[in-house]
């Protein structure tokens, strides 16, 4: 078994990257609400543009002014289509960055166990001598008061 002090290094080491994958996980998290926002954004700008197109319609509007509309509408949909490409490559970037946390969370209590455990048998290895040693001092003491 692993000494103490290499133990405390390796759930030193553990926390850290604990830690440090927690940050990403925030980081990719964040990043895809991020994404989800400016894809509802850029639904509800698509939405507003839409509605003046057809109050633009009823109104009377050139076939100049129509293509404009048309060719601005459909670039907003190319913006939606690949919003929502940003969208699902941030929830996957942030499934594995939520993997790598549970695994290294997974390392840090393996070890933390190890040392509870390592901690316990030392408990039970000085409580033995302890015990041993009330013994030996009280066979003594019976000895001499013989």
């Amino acid at each position: 078994m692993a000494s103490k002090a290499q133990l405390e290094t390796l759930m030193d080491l553990a926390r850290r990257e604990t830690d440090d994958a927690a940050k990403r996980l925030g980081v990719a998290l964040k990043a895809v609400d991020e994404a989800r926002q400016k894809h509802q954004m850029l639904l509800g700008f698509r939405e507003e543009y839409e509605k003046k197109f057809v109050a633009a319609q009823a109104a009377g509007i050139t076939p100049m002014a129509y293509r404009n509309f048309q060719a601005f509408i459909e670039k907003l949909e190319t913006a939606v289509r690949g919003q929502q490409d940003m969208i699902k490559h941030a929830e996957y970037r942030s499934e594995q960055e939520k993997t790598a946390w549970q695994a290294s969370e997974r390392k840090r209590m393996s070890y933390s166990t190890l040392n509870d455990r390592a901690d316990a048998d030392a408990l039970k290895l000085e409580n033995k001598r302890d015990q041993k040693q009330m013994d030996e001092h009280a066979a003594r003491q019976a000895y001499y008061k013989r």
